[in-house]
């Protein structure tokens, strides 16, 4: 073996070298992933109904900053992470096009800002947003009541 691949083999990466480690914190990698996967188109929301609602609450306040890692968590190691994501997805995206757009998105910012390999990204589709669903229904009025269609 040549003298690169027998480093390799014995744990040296980008994060560490006879100078120094640097290690990476969980909540940093969750930050980038979360922006990575926000960008794609077809993503509306990331994180599951309680922590979109909490989130909401939280931007009503002056100041306060959005949650980027919000619907994102991770386990980072000395040379890799897995993530997972868990999304509301715009209607009418294509679920399998948008889980492949996340994936490639979140694996090049990890593996470019953290020097980490990124060896999964686990995604989670909780619901889809439709453009006509209403946030606050409880101001909504009571639906018209049409006639049965099949007797």
């Amino acid at each position: 073996m040549s003298e690169s691949m027998d480093s390799t083999v014995e744990g040296t990466s980008a994060l560490s070298s006879d100078k120094g480690r640097t290690t990476i914190a969980d909540q940093v990698v969750a930050k980038i992933a979360g922006i990575a996967a926000r960008d794609v188109s077809g993503v509306h929301a990331l994180g599951g109904g309680t922590a979109r609602a909490v989130g909401a609450l939280r931007d009503r306040f002056p100041g306060s900053r959005t949650n980027v890692s919000q619907g994102v968590s991770v386990e980072v190691g000395e040379r890799q992470s897995a993530v997972d994501v868990e999304i509301i997805a715009d209607y009418g995206v294509s679920i399998a096009d948008l889980a492949s757009g996340i994936r490639r998105n979140v694996i090049l910012a990890v593996e470019r800002m953290t020097g980490l390999e990124v060896t999964e990204v686990n995604i989670d589709v909780l619901d889809v947003y439709l453009e006509d669903d209403s946030d606050d229904d409880d101001n909504a009025q009571p639906a018209a009541v049409e006639p049965a269609r099949v007797l």
